[in-house]
């Protein structure tokens, strides 16, 4: 696990009042992306924000490297560097992603945060890393007044329904499918 501590900013915004539960899911690029706009959003307003990020490791990902300057934003990382086959499920990879959950958890319920992101919680669910009803408990059990999102694809029907608002990235077309990687800056 990979952690970022973010220096207190004393402009900090009026709590979310009224605090929603988001999931970005399908197979559509813009998951995180998604996300992550709320989060410079909520950012812009002096909320607090924490990040898991499930199953991505310490790769460098452009977004975490501004993210670790801004104030008011933290964030955990769990994972291993390299892709998860989802036939073969390592014990180590069901413990961090555990560690994770747990993090989460205790991010969400502390009191420090506005906006909590479990980023590809969905897929680590699908992919039965974390127990969905673990995950499921984790949302009935949200304070009213965080605002809680989930990203990932093949997000659980159970978590849809526990969701106020679902988004499904549709791909129509993908780079990807015409040989063209992901590219630094722009995918990661």
């Amino acid at each position: 696990m990979t952690e970022k501590v973010s220096p207190h900013n004393p402009s900090s915004s009026e709590p979310v009042s009224q605090g929603l539960v988001y999931i970005f899911t399908g197979e559509g690029k813009g998951k995180t992306s998604a996300a992550l706009g709320v989060v410079l959003r909520a950012l812009g307003h002096g909320l607090r924000v924490y990040i898991i990020y499930f199953m991505k490791g310490d790769y460098p990902y452009g977004e975490r490297r501004i993210l670790s300057q801004l104030p008011n934003v933290n964030f955990a990382s769990f994972g291993s560097l390299g892709f998860i086959d989802p036939a073969n499920i390592k014990p180590e990879e069901k413990e961090q992603a555990r560690q994770a959950l747990a993090a989460a958890r205790e991010a969400m319920l502390s009191g420090s945060y506005d906006v909590v992101v479990l980023d590809e919680v969905n897929l680590a669910t699908a992919w039965k890393l974390v127990e969905l009803d673990e995950v499921v408990r984790l949302i009935q059990d949200k304070p009213p007044n965080v605002e809680l999102i989930l990203t990932g694809r093949q997000a659980d029907t159970k978590l849809v329904q526990q969701a106020d608002l679902v988004t499904e990235m549709l791909k129509i077309k993908h780079p990807y499918d015409k040989g063209i990687k992901a590219r630094k800056g722009i995918d990661y």
